[in-house]
């Protein structure tokens, strides 16, 4: 393991500079119909930002993407853009796409270090809503409805706000002062924030409605992992890739010591499961000192649900792969990990390991749900939600959003759900007045 590798936390895409950004932007055709539009969750109005920046109009680009985005310096960094709104541009034909995800960081970045004046705040006088975690549904339903005038308060677990952008996102893909900064632009909008207070143990839905608020919102996402059904999947040094990821992250922030990290120097590690969470436990165990790091997947190289950038970088980066291959037992000594049985194409082989990293999804915890009454839950405990008001539950002026309501998905899906049920909160409050009135 060199020492190069080893110490490659820092961010590995580099972003435009102010030339670079102003070039790209000349070369979009600003299509009558744009494609890239249409590829977007968000329908981000791609060809108006754009012009604006080729302009060099920088603080009108920033207007335009705050129409629709609460988290564009995030967004430009983790949204899987070549399936989504570069994967449209027409120039893709020409293998020539404009590169939607780093003009829209570029232009996010700049507002944020030059200090640009913010847009108007609306006086707070629409109503009052709590939002229960941070995440990217939660941050995007405050900022949402903090710009239409409502008094926004943002409950958080954790002593920090951020969710899984902050602990789940390796900070080689998302540096955590990137999601800081955005996560300060939300508070300039006059948004609240309670951390350190656990809903369901500190607080209860009951009580914010009791303390006045018109709605509250449920975007706690998918706090429980999904277990491994194999014989010794309870042995020391089997490990959820999520915990895992946060425990890094923890460790870098200074909050955790070294050996609280389930990963030594030198360790051989497997990953099971072929998702984006997979590629970065892969990747993250080979800058946490990782001698040999392998992901083990059920089927092939082309149906693994990562992104095909994510898997290519983790190959580059020395991560080895086991096709069609599936998990029979691992094996320890004295309660530890020592080996694991596998099915492969050869046959079965059992191959010395030191730790194996579960990451085969995760599912919404029950607390919130388990402390309050009239909130109801499918057979695999997401929560149910209405059309009209988009969003609420089956209980009145309680909504949900993002993973909590559907299978895990990418930060910019959750933000598409967030916006919707962003209207249908507003549009619930508003109602609810007049019949006050």
């Amino acid at each position: 393991m060199s020492e190069s590798k080893e110490l490659r936390f820092d961010e590995i895409s580099e972003g435009f500079t102010a030339r670079e950004a102003i070039d790209a932007a000349k070369r979009c055709l600003n299509c009558k119909n744009p494609v890239c539009v249409k590829g977007c969750p968000i329908e981000h109005n791609i060809p108006g930002f754009i012009q604006q920046l080729s302009m060099g109009n920088i603080g009108n680009a920033m207007q335009i993407i705050n129409e629709k985005s609460n988290l564009p310096a995030i967004c430009g960094r983790v949204c899987p853009h070549e399936k989504q709104c570069e994967g449209h541009c027409i120039l893709n034909k020409k293998d020539a796409k404009i590169r939607v995800g780093k003009l829209e960081r570029f232009i996010a970045d700049f507002d944020s270090d030059m200090g640009l004046i913010r847009e108007n705040i609306a006086p707070k006088v629409r109503g009052k809503v709590a939002i229960i975690g941070s995440g990217p549904a939660g941050l995007t339903v405050a900022g949402d409805l903090a710009r239409q005038g409502f008094n926004v308060v943002i409950y958080e677990g954790e002593k920090e706000l951020g969710g899984v952008l902050l602990y789940g996102i390796p900070k080689y893909r998302l540096p955590k002062d990137v999601v800081r900064r955005e996560i300060r632009k939300i508070e300039s909008l006059g948004v609240t924030f309670i951390t350190n207070c656990m809903v369901g143990r500190d607080i209860t839905i009951d009580e914010m409605v009791e303390r006045g608020f018109d709605a509250v919102f449920v975007g706690t996402g998918t706090a429980l992992p999904k277990k491994l059904e194999v014989p010794g999947c309870d042995l020391r040094g089997v490990v959820q890739s999520s915990y895992f990821l946060r425990t890094v992250s923890l460790f870098q922030d200074g909050s955790l010591g070294r050996q609280e990290v389930p990963l030594k120097v030198n360790d051989n590690v497997c990953i099971i499961g072929a998702g984006n969470v997979a590629m970065d436990a892969a990747r993250t165990a080979l800058r946490m000192g990782a001698q040999n790091v392998t992901v083990i997947y059920h089927r092939t190289e082309s149906e693994i649900p990562a992104l095909r950038t994510e898997y290519e970088e983790a190959v580059e980066e020395g991560v080895q792969f086991m096709w069609n291959t599936s998990t029979l037992e691992l094996i320890g000594k004295r309660g530890k990990l020592k080996e694991i049985r596998l099915s492969t194409p050869d046959g079965e082989k059992i191959i010395p390991m030191d730790v194996v990293l579960i990451a085969i999804g995760s599912r919404p915890a029950n607390r919130i749900v388990s402390t309050t009454s009239g909130i109801e839950v499918n057979e695999a405990g997401y929560v149910v939600i209405k059309e009209k008001p988009y969003g609420m539950t089956t209980r009145k002026g309680i909504f949900a959003g993002g993973d909590v309501v559907h299978t895990p998905q990418t930060v910019v899906l959750a933000m598409k759900e967030a916006k919707n049920v962003a209207k249908g909160i507003a549009q619930f409050v508003d109602a609810k007045k007049l019949l006050e009135e």
